[in-house]
């Protein structure tokens, strides 16, 4: 079979099981496979595949058609310009997070140079790890409660040179942390237990303990919000990706515990996605 034709026998089988965005999926795989840039398949559509090249890409392509995240085949994700490595042992980094990202490197570039920041439940650390590639001489603290997260973020914080300046330490939430700080960022899990059964197979692969907070879904965000107020410095900035529908009630929440400047701001889909607070 020729590129072309396995590209074009792949998207079909991806149509049949109903994964988005088939073509883009087939021709990550194929890429992938054959160590190729993706637009690089396009100078090679009549070239022919031999069984060595075709057997991996059998392989990949039957698991992305039971739901595997493409991500965990690929074993890496792009985030704000950065490479990342993605597998099961956390959640895979959604586009909402990274413009979350991007929101704060606007917002606080240009602040004082010893910036200390703290992401709370990394997962795979690409918070953390962006923000610290982004502001050279802050000082960054990383806490997730999964200590297979907290692997996963140190490989990826070697990965980019990171290794010595990024701090993790296991807890939940704030428990493990004595510092105080002028970023609190935080992604944690905002899906309720009773919304599970509308979550796609490919979300369901990962780590339960990184989708699920509780019968309502927004648990630990408030445990957060009411903790975090003692952490940080004066007009310390708390930031947080939080679940569809969960905005109204979260920034009444915000404003009982006494912060100020509270702001929602929306996801590229117009969701309220972000809140934004600043205490003392």
């Amino acid at each position: 079979m020729t590129v072309l034709e396995v590209l074009q026998s792949s998207t079909a089988y991806f149509k049949k099981r109903k994964i988005d965005n088939p073509r883009l999926n087939a021709e990550h795989l194929l890429a992938h496979v054959l160590n190729r840039k993706r637009l690089e398949l396009y100078l090679e559509f009549e070239r022919e595949l031999d069984e060595s090249e075709l057997k991996p890409l059998r392989d990949l392509v039957r698991r992305r058609g039971e739901g595997e995240p493409l991500q965990h085949l690929l074993g890496t994700v792009e985030f704000c310009g950065h490479t990342f490595l993605c597998d099961k042992r956390a959640m895979v980094p959604r586009p909402e997070t990274e413009q979350l990202v991007e929101l704060l490197m606007s917002d606080v570039r240009g602040q004082k140079s010893d910036l200390r920041i703290l992401d709370v439940g990394t997962g795979s650390g690409v918070i953390a790890l962006s923000l610290a590639k982004a502001f050279p001489t802050a000082e960054v603290h990383a806490t997730d409660v999964s200590e297979d997260a907290l692997e996963l973020a140190r490989e990826n914080a070697a990965r980019l040179g990171l290794g010595e300046r990024v701090r993790f330490a296991k807890g939940n939430l704030l428990d493990a942390i004595e510092n105080d700080f002028d970023l609190i960022v935080a992604n944690l899990p905002y899906v309720s237990l009773q919304d599970r059964q509308s979550l796609s197979r490919e979300v369901l692969r990962d780590p339960e303990v990184a989708l699920f907070a509780g019968e309502r879904g927004d648990e630990l965000v408030r445990q957060l919000i009411e903790q975090a107020g003692a952490r940080l410095r004066p007009g310390g900035l708390l930031a947080l990706e939080i679940g569809v529908g969960q905005s109204a009630a979260l920034l009444s929440f915000l404003a009982e515990k006494n912060y100020d400047d509270i702001e929602s701001k929306n996801d590229y889909s117009s969701t309220p996605r972000f809140l934004f607070a600043r205490y003392g």
